[in-house]
Formats: structure tokens, C-alpha cells, sequence
């Protein structure tokens, strides 16, 4: 018997989508004004944990697990100043990046950017200061 389930990560057409869509978006992320104080480092590095997060929030292998262990995204990312105008600006950066791949054509692109919209929410950790 088949099970009929399938994950956002299949879905969305895995690791290669994934891989796609991490390119898109970094570029953009450092290019910000307000979000690339947050992702100082190693864009290399950074996008190497995303290629390894996002399958396994979408439903996919536990790739980021298995190297460092339960994500516990909120707390990885409170020693850094996220504000409800650094969440918009990931969101528009995510948004885009959808866009430039199509992802948004894909039926499964929707659901998947609701999903990162409620974290864009529950990252939020300090209030604008302007």
C-alpha cells in the first residue's frame, strides 16, 4: 500500500529547489541594508545550513539534525537583534528569491511560504527601534 502523503519537500521538487532557492536568496540578504548585519561570515557556510534546514522543515531528510543536532531555530537565533522590520525584510528577500525561480508556480510554493511567514513571526525577538 502506498502512502498518499507527500512532504512540502517532495513537493516543492527537493534538493534541487532547495538548492535554487538558497542561491536566489543570499545574495539578497547580504545585499540588505537592515539583514546583512545579522548574516555576517561566511555566506558559503550559511547557505550550506539552509541546504540542510529547509528539507528537513519542509518534511525532508533531517540533514541539519543529524550535523548539529535539534534546530531549535528561535534559539540559535537570539543573540541576534531580529525586529519585526528585519522579519519583513527577510520575508520580501524570501519572496523574491521565490519569484525568480518560479516557485510560486509550483502548487506546493504557497504553503511553503506561509510556513517561513509564521517563522519570519516567531524569529522576532526585539522591537524596531525607529
Amino acid at each position: 500500500m502506498e502512502y498518499p502523503f507527500k512532504s512540502l519537500y517532495s513537493e516543492i521538487g527537493g534538493q534541487e529547489t532547495i538548492d535554487q532557492l538558497v542561491e536566489a536568496f543570499y545574495p539578497r540578504v547580504y545585499a540588505d541594508n537592515d539583514l546583512a548585519p545579522l548574516f555576517e561570515g561566511d555566506m558559503d557556510e550559511i547557505k550550506r545550513k539552509q541546504r540542510m534546514f529547509l528539507p528537513q522543515f519542509l518534511g525532508g531528510p533531517a540533514l541539519y539534525s543529524m550535523e548539529f543536532g535539534p534546530p531549535a531555530m528561535r534559539d540559535r537565533h537570539l543573540p541576534f537583534e531580529v525586529t519585526p522590520k528585519r522579519a519583513r525584510a527577510w520575508l520580501r528577500c524570501m519572496k523574491e528569491a521565490f519569484e525568480e525561480i518560479g516557485l510560486f508556480d509550483n502548487p506546493a510554493g504557497p504553503a511553503f511560504y506561509d510556513r517561513l511567514t509564521q517563522v519570519a513571526g516567531i524569529m522576532v525577538n526585539s522591537p524596531d527601534r525607529e
